[in-house]
């Protein structure tokens, strides 16, 4: 029984319920770059680079014929080196660390900002006053 609990205790702590939530974000964020890159991003590039569609882009290596998507390599059980995928992930790579970078910044300066504010002055407590009534009374009554 005791395992159980702490695991329970483990589970329940704030640490691992942020972790599990930015997980499940995370995933959800690398599938919107995923798009962004394939969908997006990629479509304009080949397009410049004269109808290149970098998914698309590969190399058969155990020289068993000539295919024209990676589909039809793999299908034919042919051994490719699918560098326009790679291209592709190094892009969302770069877009994800970008983002990522960004948000660091932002946080990091919001902790500065916050640091660099001067706090307020406190006002002393009825305590502190009356007694730094009695003092300055106590004060004035020693020099008569």
């Amino acid at each position: 029984m005791g395992m159980i609990s702490e695991f329970r205790q483990f589970a329940v702590k704030g640490n691992v319920v942020d972790m599990a939530v930015g997980i499940i974000i995370g995933g959800a964020f690398g599938t919107i770059v995923k798009s962004l890159v394939n969908d997006i991003i990629m479509p304009p590039i080949g397009l410049l680079l004269r109808g290149v569609d970098f998914s698309n882009l590969f190399w058969v290596i155990d020289g068993s014929g000539e295919f024209q998507t990676v589909e039809q390599a793999a299908a034919e059980g042919a051994v490719t080196i699918n560098y326009g995928l790679f291209i592709n992930n190094v892009v969302s790579f770069l877009i994800v660390a970008f983002a990522v970078f960004l948000l660091v910044k932002s946080i990091n300066r919001l902790r500065r900002e916050e640091e660099v504010a001067p706090a307020k002055p406190k006002e002393p407590s009825e305590d502190i006053l009356l007694l730094r009534e009695i003092r300055d009374s106590l004060q004035s009554g020693n020099k008569r």
